[in-house]
């Protein structure tokens, strides 16, 4: 992609409509110009082009300059797009209320949902500790060396956020050196380590809240199940408390 698409993209990206990202990104790069000039750089019809700069002059985002008896189009400083973001983000926050109300009805019976890729994955993290109240339950099965091979910064980004959050974390983890790290230091990160049998073999990250159990394949291709079925939930729930209490039992 040529930086002019990949410029035009992003404008459109952030909100303007295709031709309005045309149109600003054509007088930008042409300072003082005409309808004709900006016609045809873009390949977009005149009449077009006045209707597209009347609505660009409307978000403070084109300008008439006059030189002798003549006008010019010119484009105002870029900064002025981040007004269009806001804008855009109080119409969204007034109609989120309604819209997490309709989801909220809509998603009360369990359900599995599926996702796939890392950045899929990176954002249900991100969800899950939204969705925690205080003194909440956090349960982990997992080689945390190869979750954190993943994408390291973020994971250990992840890790002391959820540090910061009054809720329960305990974690049963693979034999690793990693793991041994996590043990060391499970109090600088608000958690309670045990590892598993050094025998135990995982390429699967579980997580279990009261919400959900998130079962993430940490090998090729990354993806993820999501659980919301209250039921399973607590089924995976006395499960991990079944491993915790016999780890306890062989540790003394």
């Amino acid at each position: 992609m040529e930086k002019e698409d990949l410029y035009i993209k992003t404008l459109t990206d952030i909100g303007l409509p295709e031709n309005e990202a045309k149109v600003y990104f054509a007088t930008l790069s042409l300072g003082q110009t005409s309808v004709l000039q900006v016609a045809r750089a873009t390949d977009i019809k005149r009449t077009t082009v006045y209707h597209t700069i009347e609505a660009l002059k409307q978000k403070g985002l084109v300008a008439i300059e006059m030189k002798g008896f003549k006008s010019f189009y010119v484009a105002e400083d870029p900064e002025r797009l981040s007004r269009v973001l806001e804008s855009r983000a109080k119409v969204f926050e007034g109609i989120l209320p309604d819209l997490s109300a309709k989801f909220k009805t809509k998603n009360k019976e369990g359900s599995i949902r599926e996702y796939q890729g890392l950045k899929a994955v990176k954002m249900i993290y991100e969800s899950l500790l939204k969705e925690l109240g205080p003194h909440d339950d956090y349960l982990v099965i997992s080689n945390q060396e190869e979750w954190y091979k993943l994408d390291a910064d973020f994971f250990q980004k992840f890790i002391e956020k959820r540090a910061k959050l009054d809720i329960n974390i305990r974690l049963l983890l693979t034999d690793t050196p990693n793991a041994h790290e996590a043990k060391k230091f499970e109090k600088n990160f608000n958690e309670t380590v045990k590892i598993l049998p050094t025998e135990t073999k995982l390429s699967t990250n579980l997580v279990i809240t009261p919400h959900k159990v998130v079962i993430h394949r940490l090998v090729e291709p990354v993806s993820a199940i999501v659980l919301t079925d209250p039921t399973i939930i607590e089924m995976h729930k006395e499960s991990f408390e079944i491993m915790w209490k016999g780890i306890n039992e062989k540790a003394d």
